[in-house]
């Protein structure tokens, strides 16, 4: 479960170029709810994400995930209760470590506590297994240093690591804006494979309206810091990507009315 309270950012207060960054945001997910984010540049999703992970601290207003209020808590302490994917594939791994070196670390980092050290052999027949799902022959490349990697295998070993610890929360940051159409399919089934075995609760930003249309339980649409719009349930099963473009185009009408 994840809950979001009032959520108010502002940078650069009381300057001439302050900016709104959440304004009063709420929103609310059910512990299994696949929630999709979409909206406009400058809407307010990173920002968002940034809040819930501890990388953003709040003004006021409140985060809880599942029975915890982690508004006040440290990055590092929020690792064991949630996971990120970044857009970027570089980000989220160690590029001088190897394969097997960064999903243990990835391990140590998610639990709660403290895991025998080394890469001993039914963690690294474990680690095999994982990267099969992909299909990308990650399994045979344990030793390989990540910075050899292409960009895809990379988002790929990113997304094995973020649910390996069976986070309370998985948040994708566009996690396949980055990669090929090829590459993105895998890195998205692989997504939904996950989600569904280990029914996470997740969170994802993307700008991608078909994945918005395919995937996930909610659509969650960000404007100027706020939730504007939200489809779930039978109308969501409905929706089609002309629907979702409509709404930015009665968004954009409303701007030019506005000025």
């Amino acid at each position: 479960m994840l809950e979001i309270k009032s959520a108010r950012k502002i940078f650069f207060k009381g300057q001439a170029d302050e900016k709104i960054a959440l304004d009063g945001l709420s929103l609310s997910l059910k512990t299994g709810d696949f929630g999709v984010v979409i909206g406009s540049n400058g809407a307010g999703k990173s920002s968002m994400l940034n809040a819930i992970s501890g990388a953003l601290v709040l003004d006021s207003g409140r985060v809880q995930i599942n029975e915890t209020d982690v508004t006040g808590m440290p990055v590092h302490k929020r690792a064991t209760k949630l996971a990120r994917v970044f857009q970027d594939p570089m980000k989220g791994t160690a590029a001088s470590m190897t394969v097997a070196e960064n999903m243990l670390l990835a391990d140590l980092r998610s639990q709660k506590r403290r895991l025998r050290q080394g890469l001993n052999a039914t963690r690294l027949a474990a680690y095999k297994e994982r990267l099969s799902l992909l299909g990308l022959g990650l399994e045979n490349r344990l030793d390989t240093r990540v910075e050899l990697l292409s960009g895809g295998q990379r988002q790929s070993l990113s997304l094995i690591m973020a649910v390996g610890g069976e986070p309370e929360l998985l948040l994708l940051d566009e996690h396949t804006a980055a990669l090929d159409p090829r590459t993105a399919d895998i890195v998205m089934k692989a997504t939904i494979r996950a989600v569904e075995a280990l029914k996470l609760t997740t969170l994802m930003v993307t700008h991608n309206m078909q994945h918005a249309v395919d995937y996930g339980n909610r659509i969650l649409m960000l404007d100027a810091g706020k939730v504007r719009l939200e489809i779930g349930g039978d109308e969501k099963k409905q929706t089609t990507v002309a629907d979702l473009i409509g709404h930015f185009a009665v968004k954009s009408d409303r701007m030019l009315l506005a000025s």
